[in-house]
């Protein structure tokens, strides 16, 4: 499996992996979402640049710690976003903004299960700071199954080696935030469920 996750490194790759999945994987964001009252998008481990496109018009940061994204995602969603855009190179631990430069909406979409708990902890509690008063931070994330069957499959043999339990997400999100919306979903390809998820919208507590 080293051979995937090292080949899924390059943003090409990534993305026709990504396509099928990604605006139904965003349904659950979308339903609970007013997309006018947002002002400042934090994406956190934000790829390629694969979720700008729902923030058309919003100023948007994307923070990766993969230089090649970073540098795909600068050259194919700067220019036409159609507000300030910037993809940056940089651990969001490190992300120190001013008050006035919180973000009102956090995005992590599956990031976490790359992160085991302690740094996950740590990314978490640092996002506390950055999230503005009235904001809202949303994850998406990939569950591990109790059950057997492709989602549970699929999670054991997916790149980020850290999948976790519904009950084990639902920990570690209320740790650092009051939840407003915690809901499992499948992502599903021909009818047919491949992964297990959690969508979480939270805010300070």
């Amino acid at each position: 499996m080293s051979g995937i996750r090292d080949i899924l490194s390059f943003p090409k790759v990534y993305q026709l992996w990504q396509a099928p999945f990604a605006q139904h994987k965003f349904k659950p964001l979308l339903k609970h979402t007013d997309f006018s009252n947002i002002r400042r998008v934090l994406d956190v481990g934000c790829g390629p640049g694969t979720n700008a496109q729902f923030f058309q018009g919003r100023e948007y940061l994307g923070l990766d710690i993969n230089p090649r994204y970073i540098e795909n995602a600068t050259r194919r969603f700067t220019a036409s976003h159609g507000a300030t855009c910037e993809f940056r190179l940089q651990d969001v631990r490190e992300y120190h903004p001013s008050e006035a430069d919180r973000s009102d909406f956090i995005l992590l979409n599956s990031f976490l299960h790359h992160i085991d708990d302690d740094n996950s902890d740590k990314i978490l509690s640092r996002l506390q700071h950055i999230l503005s008063d009235e904001g809202h931070i949303h994850i998406l994330d990939l569950v591990l199954p109790d059950s057997k069957g492709i989602p549970r499959t699929l999670a054991k043999f997916d790149r980020g080696k850290h999948p976790r339990p519904l009950d084990h997400w639902e920990k570690l999100f209320t740790k650092h935030f009051k939840p407003v919306i915690f809901e499992a979903f499948h992502l599903k390809r021909w009818g047919i469920p491949f992964w297990s998820m959690v969508y979480f919208k939270g805010q300070k507590q």
